[in-house]
């Protein structure tokens, strides 16, 4: 059974960072692995997004373009963890973020942009940008 949980939300001000957490099980993980972990996010009132993706295997990824040059994902095959540090953070980004797996899988634009295309997901952490 696969299983995902975020952690590492939080407040904080604008321009500042965070790093989420994600924890994985249940699936292959790394070298020998197909799976691709997304990141994704849903504010209120709005549906959910896509933020970013790695596949652990090869450490292809994908971003967002709002996020571009702020957020950085990356994975730690050992502890199976895939990680999203989010720097100068705006207002904009507040939102619950999700982590989700599915596989075999390739990142891409529409792949990662997409939630419907991912069958795993983790329990939600919250993320609150103050002005």
């Amino acid at each position: 059974e696969v299983q995902l949980q975020a952690s590492g939300g939080g407040l904080v001000q604008a321009g500042g960072s965070l790093r989420l957490s994600c924890a994985t099980s249940g699936f292959t993980f790394g070298a020998d692995g197909d799976y691709v972990v997304g990141w994704f996010r849903q504010a209120p009132g709005k549906g959910r997004e896509g933020v970013s993706c790695i596949k652990p295997k090869d450490g292809s990824t994908y971003y967002e373009d709002s996020v571009k040059g702020r957020f950085t994902v990356s994975s730690d095959s050992a502890k199976k963890m895939v990680y999203l540090q989010m720097n100068n953070l705006k207002l904009e980004d507040t939102a619950r973020y999700f982590c989700a797996a599915d596989g075999p899988a390739r990142v891409g634009k529409m792949y990662c942009a997409t939630p419907e295309f991912f069958d795993d997901w983790g329990q939600g952490t919250l993320v609150t940008v103050s002005s």
